[in-house]
């Protein structure tokens, strides 16, 4: 163990490095960072444990920073740790950089998570420490680590760190530990400005471990952590009250601590001397970026002990395989991403059913083959039919990650956040329902998803106005349009960062679900309250036709020289059959088209889409929800039936009459278009 004046010299190296980044860069947040070095180093130099040599190693502890604005604290230590090059902090925020201005999931370097919305970074860990228990419960003990978050006052403040305290202290979590960096500064005002809540007693409420604690204080850190990693029944907040900016100084030597000015820009733009502050901290302002011989000799002496820790490990490891060969594979598959074989074929759908019915059928059926499937819902497991997965297992419970099932309470957020944490983790496949108007709540996380491009499934049911009575509230219109723009936004892969999957009856929805499990990128499956007359099919089976899904767009009705084509996803592609045989009947043969992916369908060669939307045929939308979610299929040339306006409160067969959804208005809408009317 280092003295702690050797530890103070790294912090103050932190310290250093972390302003000079900032100035470097002329933009970034260098006063946090100065205050969280204290903590930062301690945990790095003493308690958290990785193997050096294999960053990715499953089993490590996990860090997960919340503001993300700190990333140069972050950066920081990991290049003392030998994670990063001195270039690579001296290109902090610059285009090409390993350094970005908010930290961006990159485990070989030992970033665990992208962050910077505030919140959600603490959420993730939450998730981490989630999927360690449950793993923990399948292959034993030899398994188990600490999940540590890092958090500020903005996350305290953030809505969601309700969530977070609720649930991991009703679940009993000792394994996360969170340090909350007290300064009372914030970017444009002192927190107490905004928010004089007891924090202490919020969380001691929720059922946590409260240490409070100086966090300036070598000696308390240690004793705070050794506290918090011998906690077996409750998860651990270390409140540690610091100073905003410690050791920045005028040019005169007066102190520029503990100021606003200091959050959110350089020292020198906020009337510090960077200079003089790098002299306070005992650097050379020559050479800002030096690293200390104390930082070297604190952080050879942690590389040794990581690997020593990490042989003790593998020798562990080692003896579990030899016992548990069986089990030995399992686990591999799980972190390896492989799936069970699954006999789609043999799953027993009902006719005519809605697709959250439909939904809640497979889910029954995956529940007994997927071993790593962890599905969870906003208190809506019984409306949004993963219940049908909750019914063959159980749901956490503290002491007990035995089942498969997480009741996350009402706060979707939170949950989407969680999810996002336990596909970081690794080794699960993480699902989460609710209302499909409720993505309002979730969209923050559902863009972290597509950005760290994890495999996160979320399914959202009663997916359109024919939610019906619950009025306009709960009737999604706009969100289709929303959730779909993820399909046409890149990850930094070059794919699509999400794929929107709208099945147009219980037989596509099987498919829905076995691309969903097939995916690397989060998946949105839309889901029906209402029951939907199955498609019918142009020879094969309807299974066989409905796994079509996957190319995006497929025919599902079709005539030798059709007059239009019309196009639809999800509930209204029945509607558009019904008008089509409306049509047939008055001699009038048109295509009928189904697009549960616009994503994927563009992703399919030119060729294959032209055959499905040959130019120069008129075409016809569909939507239950605005216009816009068609126009890039149908085009402006074309008609689109859509709603531009709110819902109303009224049973859903009313609403589809007064809003045209039926078989008749489709057959005459498309005959105006033909010039037929």
């Amino acid at each position: 163990m280092s003295t702690n004046s050797k530890l103070t010299r790294v912090a103050d190296n932190i310290r250093i490095l972390s302003a000079a980044m900032v100035e470097r860069a002329k933009s970034g947040h260098p006063g946090g960072a100065m205050g969280g070095a204290d903590f930062i180093t301690v945990l790095y130099t003493e308690f958290l444990r990785y193997d050096p040599d294999n960053m990715a190693a499953p089993f490590r502890d996990r860090f997960f920073l919340d503001p993300g604005h700190m990333s140069p604290m972050l950066y920081s230590v990991l290049s003392l740790a030998g994670h990063y090059s001195t270039e690579d902090l001296q290109s902090l925020r610059q285009w090409g950089s390993a350094t970005p201005g908010h930290p961006e999931a990159d485990v070989a370097r030992g970033v665990e998570n992208t962050s910077g919305p505030l919140g959600q970074g603490h959420a993730m860990a939450l998730g981490a420490a989630i999927a360690e228990r449950f793993l923990a419960a399948r292959f034993g003990e030899w398994t188990a680590h600490k999940t540590y978050a890092y958090i500020s006052d903005g996350a305290v403040e953030e809505e969601i760190s309700q969530g977070v305290g609720r649930i991991a202290g009703h679940l009993g979590l000792s394994n996360l530990i969170m340090y909350y960096d007290s300064n009372n500064i914030q970017l444009s005002t002192k927190v107490d400005e905004v928010d004089t809540e007891n924090v202490a007693m919020k969380y001691e409420a929720w059922g946590w471990n409260v240490l409070s604690i100086d966090g300036h204080n070598i000696n308390e850190i240690r004793e705070a952590l050794v506290a918090a990693i011998s906690e077996t029944e409750r998860p651990t907040l270390i409140i540690g009250r610091t100073v905003m900016g410690r050791g920045a100084r005028g040019a005169a030597g007066e102190s520029f601590e503990d100021k606003v000015s200091t959050h959110g820009q350089p020292l020198s733009a906020a009337g510090a001397d960077f200079a003089a502050t790098v002299r306070n901290l005992g650097g050379d302002p020559e050479h800002p970026f030096a690293v200390f011989d104390e930082s070297r000799e604190a952080f050879a002496q942690r590389s040794e002990a990581l690997r020593a820790w990490a042989a003790e490990q593998a020798a562990v490891e080692k003896s579990w395989r030899g016992e548990h060969p069986d089990l030995a594979r399992k686990l591999d598959g799980f972190f390896a991403g492989t799936l069970p074989e699954i006999d789609w074929k043999s799953i027993e759908m009902k006719a005519d059913m809605a697709t959250r019915a439909a939904s809640a059928t497979v889910l029954g059926v995956l529940a007994g083959q997927v071993d790593n499937l962890i599905v969870a819902s906003a208190d809506l497991s019984n409306s949004d039919k993963t219940d049908g997965y909750l019914k063959k297992t159980k749901a956490f419970a503290k002491g007990d990650f035995s089942g498969k099932f997480f009741q996350a309470g009402v706060s979707e957020l939170t949950m989407a956040c969680v999810m996002n944490g336990m596909a970081l983790h690794g080794g699960v496949i993480p699902a989460c329902g609710t209302f499909f108007v409720f993505s309002d709540y979730m969209k923050p996380a559902v863009r972290l998803s597509a950005l760290m491009r994890l495999h996160v499934i979320y399914i959202w049911s009663h997916d359109s106005f024919r939610v019906g009575e619950d009025g306009p509230t709960h009737q999604p219109v706009e969100h289709e349009a929303q959730i779909r723009l993820m399909e046409h936004l890149k990850n930094h892969h070059g794919e699509r960062s999400m794929v929107v999957l709208r099945p147009a009856d219980g037989e596509e929805t099987i498919a829905a679900w076995k691309l969903a499990l097939e995916e690397h990128r989060p998946v949105a499956l839309v889901l029906s309250r209402q029951n939907i007359k199955n498609l019918p099919t142009l020879g094969r089976s309807r299974r066989e036709e409905a796994a079509q899904l996957a190319k995006g767009g497929y025919v599902v009705m079709d005539a030798a020289k059709p007059a239009a084509v019309l196009v639809a996803t999800g509930s209204e592609v029945a509607t558009l059959v019904e008008g089509a045989e409306q049509l047939a009947a008055e001699g009038i043969a048109v295509r009928v088209v189904n697009v549960p992916s616009e994503g994927l369908f563009r992703d399919q060669p030119r060729s294959y889409q032209q055959a499905v939307l040959p130019a120069g045929v008129p075409r016809y939308g569909l939507t239950s929800g605005l216009p816009v979610n068609l126009l890039g299929l149908v085009g402006e040339q074309g008609v689109i039936h859509g709603l531009d306006h709110f819902g109303y409160s009224a049973p859903y067969k009313v609403l589809d009459e007064q809003f045209g959804y039926n078989g008749a208005t489709v057959a005459a809408e498309v005959k105006e278009l033909l010039g037929k009317k």
